[in-house]
């Protein structure tokens, strides 16, 4: 089977990109089940009840998100009603749920966990306990196991990675919207890689206007996050995988633009 991970959503121009291109990419990459984190399509910061129907009406089967997912107030509750839509689990008390079990379209059952880093990162929970609280409460039998780790610290991505390495049958993290060229399969059968990257406009700063960041770093003084124009990409990750063990076979970043 194949499971397409898309990489943080960022504001209107990243949602517009999934809109024009999923459909054709599921078709030509034979996907069986999409994953998105959401958490900055909101204008950058968030995700609001109304957009996270909105990708599901596309086809994305589960939303992942992050520190952002807590910026649009109307999400709590949302949160609590559509299991579809994960936060951080390692938030200690907080609504919603950082697991989802379900089946794919053609009758598959997978996981889906999010997790949030602690390095330079909100105070939470450890990450790496969580993961195995998460993974023990697992059926046996639902083998395809896909982990998004929201983290600042690279460090702590690859150590996350090799610590759910033959457990999962892929860990991709998000957060730092930067896509890196590290993907690999573990050697106990876990596709990795640190980060998928952003989608959304590449002519900015991580996908705010670049005026407005270079004036925050020149001064120091606070600005307002407004998302930038110019270039948009998707950037996604696929991973191949064996449904009847859950051991990944292929992981291949994947990039499209306008």
């Amino acid at each position: 089977m194949k499971i397409l991970f898309i990489g943080d959503i960022f504001a209107s121009h990243g949602r517009k990109i999934v809109a024009e291109n999923l459909k054709s990419i599921v078709s030509e990459q034979q996907i069986d089940l999409v994953i998105a984190n959401v958490e900055n399509s909101a204008g950058g910061f968030g995700v609001t009840p109304l957009i996270a129907e909105d990708f599901l009406s596309l086809g994305v089967d589960c939303m992942t998100s992050g520190n952002h997912i807590w910026d649009k107030r109307e999400i709590y509750d949302y949160l609590n009603r559509q299991p579809k839509l994960l936060r951080p689990a390692n938030y200690p008390s907080a609504p919603g749920s950082g697991l989802y079990i379900g089946q794919t379209k053609n009758g598959i059952p997978y996981a889906a966990m999010n997790l949030q880093g602690r390095t330079y990162m909100a105070p939470t929970e450890c990450p790496f306990a969580t993961a195995d609280r998460l993974i023990a409460s697992i059926p046996d039998d639902v083998k395809i196991r896909f982990v998004d780790f929201h983290a600042e610290v690279t460090s702590e991505k690859v150590a996350m990675g090799w610590h759910l390495n033959g457990r999962v049958t892929a860990m991709v993290g998000t957060h730092t919207h930067i896509p890196t060229a590290d993907s690999r399969i573990l050697p106990g059968g876990t596709a990795y890689q640190t980060d998928s990257g952003m989608t959304g406009p590449y002519d900015g700063v991580i996908g705010v206007q670049r005026d407005l960041v270079l004036y925050k770093f020149k001064t120091g003084m606070p600005v307002k996050m407004d998302a930038a124009e110019g270039c948009v990409e998707l950037h996604a990750v696929v991973v191949e995988a064996d449904a009847s063990t859950g051991k990944a076979t292929g992981i291949a970043r994947l990039t499209r633009s306008r």
